[in-house]
């Protein structure tokens, strides 16, 4: 569960609040005069988290490593149409969903 906490409420109850988030998995928003400044998750998350990044990462790393004496100015014509391509099934997508 997702829930919002002032920041002097997390001071009075910091140790229910990480039992909350550690046993039910709860999602802890801290504000402070309507403003977010941190969010608390359960480990599981930020292990996901971590593993997402990382994946991330990788991927770059390697488009760099596959691309990397591969001509700029091709390479962004190729984003470009790529980009176009979508941007028209997306199109054809939205105009057959209104037609049906």
């Amino acid at each position: 569960m997702k829930r919002t906490v002032s920041a002097m409420e997390l001071r009075r109850g910091l140790g229910g609040i990480l039992e909350r988030v550690f046993y039910n998995d709860d999602e802890v928003l801290i504000e402070r005069n309507g403003r977010l400044l941190a969010v608390i998750i359960p480990p599981s998350r930020y292990a996901a988290i971590e593993r997402s990044r990382e994946e991330l990462n990788e991927m770059i790393r390697e488009s760099w490593e596959r691309n990397k004496d591969a001509d700029p100015e091709e390479v962004e014509r190729d984003v470009e149409a790529a980009i176009r391509a979508v941007r028209q099934a997306a199109r054809k997508t939205r105009q057959s969903r209104r037609a049906s």
